[in-house]
C-alpha cells in the first residue's frame, strides 16, 4: 500500500509540472517524465489496460499511447545509432527536434497539437487518479 501511497504522489508531482510548464521544449520534457513514472510504476500502467471497459470507452488507451510517442521520441534523441528506427519514429524525433531547437511552425504536428497533448495527460491523470484533478 506505501509503493501505490508513493507512486500516486510521483505521478501528481509529474503531471502537476505537465501543466505548469509553458509550451516549449521542457514541456515535452515535462510529458516524457509523466509517461515514465507511469510506465516503472506497474500498478499504474495497469490501469490503462485496453480490457478496461471504461478505457475503451474514454479512448484512454490510445490517448497514452501518443503520449508515449512523446516518451520514446525523446529516448530516442538522446541515443546515437544508425539502426532503422522506422518511419514513425523518425518523424517523431525529428519534430522533436525542431522544437528543442525553436522551431515552432505550426507545419509541425507535435507543436500544433501541444494543448492537446495537455489535455490528454490530464485525461490520463484524471483515470489514474480520479479524485486529486
Amino acid at each position: 500500500m506505501k509503493i501505490l501511497t508513493k507512486a500516486k504522489s510521483g505521478l501528481d508531482e509529474k503531471f502537476h509540472k505537465v501543466l505548469a510548464t509553458p509550451a516549449n521544449f521542457d514541456f515535452y520534457v515535462a510529458i516524457h517524465d509523466f509517461v515514465e513514472h507511469i510506465e516503472f510504476n506497474p500498478s499504474l500502467s495497469k490501469s490503462l489496460s485496453q480490457r478496461i471497459k471504461t478505457n475503451r470507452e474514454l479512448r484512454i488507451p490510445s490517448k497514452y499511447t501518443a503520449l508515449k510517442q512523446i516518451y520514446q521520441g525523446l529516448k530516442d534523441t538522446n541515443i546515437k545509432t544508425n539502426a532503422d528506427l522506422g518511419h514513425a519514429r523518425y518523424m517523431v524525433l525529428r519534430e522533436l527536434n525542431q522544437i528543442r531547437n525553436k522551431d515552432f511552425s505550426e507545419g509541425n504536428s507535435f507543436w500544433k497539437k501541444r494543448e492537446l497533448f495537455r489535455k490528454m495527460a490530464a485525461e490520463v491523470y484524471e483515470r489514474l487518479s480520479p479524485k486529486s484533478v
